[in-house]
Formats: structure tokens, sequence, C-alpha cells
């Protein structure tokens, strides 16, 4: 049997777009018929939750499509516009006052365009340290400046941490189309797909897993169903995607495994934070009123990749030692 790896990059996309679409096409039709059949689809706990887990990977397989079709500037907008909406469903529940305008209006026209700007020029040295650094001062003496001393650190830390996930986070996702590889030119949204999968993947079997597991919660305020053995199947499920894709990838199959596990576990305890948040706030979901944020549950569905992309892209640099 030919090694995929020795085909061009249209036969690996063609292979990918057959088995990744056909795989999901069949799962949603199955799935269909089983809430077809019952009759009640919407009472059913599990099956609307399975079918929420369906849609995450269809926006999963979109988003490597978005970045393979529209290129590196293409898919740096695409997350630019990604991070937007997220950042706007975070900023909305955060609970900010008339003082904290100016810091927003910071974030979202000028920190925003800036970070992801970094990221497509591949100036990565000044993209990994604009946003934790001078970013993070910002913010504080623009609000101070507002001389509203009420709740002052809350406030800040709502905006900084909105920041850190919404748009540091997501922006590594197109840096990562910018990674040069000796030998890998032109290939770099496979690296994209590869995080997408792995982080989905693992975030799906935490999930299933913590159902047929003896439920021991790290944590039951937070989530019932988060516990130590569940999250550690789900990164070695994770892992053992990203072994099985590393035909793809630059790396060699050990070194997809150990990048795939880095990876989802990141991606799973990024999900575990943002159930935190979401309970601080007093919502199940980011973004379940339409008549309040502008992407309804944008949030929800890309949350694991806000961790798992920086953690991902920084163990890939450093282990493989890649320039700016």
């Amino acid at each position: 049997m030919r090694d995929p790896r020795t085909f061009s990059v249209d036969q690996q996309v063609g292979l990918l777009f057959v088995g990744l679409f056909g795989v999901l096409l069949l799962a949603t039709a199955v799935v269909t018929l089983l809430a077809l059949r019952r009759g009640t689809p919407s009472g059913d706990a599990r099956q609307s939750r399975l079918l929420h887990d369906l849609r995450a990977l269809w926006v999963g397989a979109l988003v490597f499509w978005v970045a393979w079709v529209s290129g590196p500037v293409g898919a740096t907008l695409a997350f630019g516009v990604f991070s937007f909406l997220a950042l706007r469903e975070f900023i909305t529940l955060a609970h900010t006052r008339r003082s904290d305008h100016r810091s927003l209006i910071l974030a979202f026209f000028v920190v925003l365009p800036l970070q992801f700007v970094l990221a497509g020029s591949r100036s990565f040295d000044l993209f990994t340290v604009f946003i934790p650094v001078y970013v993070f001062l910002a913010i504080p003496v623009l609000s101070a400046l507002a001389g509203d001393p009420e709740r002052f650190l809350e406030r800040n830390a709502k905006i900084q941490w909105g920041i850190m996930v919404c748009v540091f986070g997501l922006s590594h996702a197109p840096a990562l189309l910018l990674l040069e590889f000796p030998g890998y030119e032109g290939r770099g949204a496979f690296l994209v797909f590869f995080l997408v999968m792995v982080a989905t993947v693992a975030q799906l079997a935490q999930e299933g897993m913590s159902r047929w597991l003896r439920r021991r919660p790290v944590a039951r305020h937070i989530d019932r169903s988060f516990s130590y053995r569940a999250w550690l199947a789900g990164a070695l499920a994770g892992a053992l995607v990203g072994a099985l894709l590393f035909w793809i990838t630059p790396f060699k199959a050990p070194q997809a495994l150990a990048m795939g596990f880095i990876a989802a576990g990141a991606g799973t305890l990024g999900e575990f934070v943002m159930k935190a948040l979401k309970k601080d706030a007093g919502v199940r979901f980011w973004g379940n009123q339409a008549s309040i944020t502008g992407a309804v549950g944008l949030l929800d569905r890309v949350a694991p990749l806000c961790f798992a992309a920086p953690v991902f892209f920084h163990s890939v640099r450093w282990y493989f030692q890649l320039g700016a």
C-alpha cells in the first residue's frame, strides 16, 4: 500500500475530504434516524448532547476547509472574525461599566487586529508577548484614567481574560499555517486540521467516558462529569487520533502522538475552565440568547481551540526549534 505521505498535496486534501466528510455525513444520518425513530429528540438530553457534539465536529471540519481554501491571508482574516465574535460574546456577559468603554475599544479595534497582523507577518517574537505584556499593562492604565475605582480589579481582569482567551488563544491557529518546516512548504493548513480534530475528538471522548466511568468529579460545582480519569481518556483519544494523522504533518508517528496528547489535554482543560466562567456568569451556554450576542454559542464551540492552539503552537515551535 502506498504511503500517504508520498501523495501530492491535492491527493492528500482529496483523501481527507472523502474520509472526514464521509464519516460526518454517516454519523449525522445515523443520529438523525435514531432521533426520528424515538420521535422526541428534543426531550432526550443524551440525544441533544450528541447532536451538539456532531455540530462541533462539523464546525471543526469547516474551519479546516476555510483555512485551506483561503490560504494564510484569508485564514488569518477568518480567524480574526471568529475572534471578534467570540470576544463579543464574552464581554457581553462580563458586566462591564461605562468607564470601561475605552478599554473595550482598545481591545476590539486595536489589540485584536494588531495581534492577527503580527501573526500574519510572522513576527512571532512580538506576537508572543504583545498581549501578555503590553496589552495587560495598557488596559488597567486606560481604566484608571477613566477615574472609576469601583470593582477596578474585577473589571480589568475580565477584560484581560477575554482578550487572552478569545484573541491571544485563537490567533495561534492561523499562525500555525505560517510555521516553516523544511520540506513542508504550503501545507500549514494540515496543522490546523490536526489541531482541530485532536481537540474535538478529545472533548467528545472525555464526555463519552464520563458517562461510562464511575464519576469522581474534581469540582462538582463546576462540572459533575469532569474527572481525572475522563480527562486522561480524552487526552489519550486525542493522542491516538494525532498518531493516525501523522502522515499529514511534518511529525513522525511518536511525535504526532505526543503533540496530540499535549493539544488534547490543553483543549479539554480549557473547556473545563470555560465552564467555570459560565457558572460565574450564570449561564449554561455562551451566547444562549440571539438577541444579546451576535454569534450564538460560538465561544462554546471554539473554547477548546482557544486553549489548545497556543500550547500546541509553542510546543511545536520549541521542540522543532523553528525561528521567527
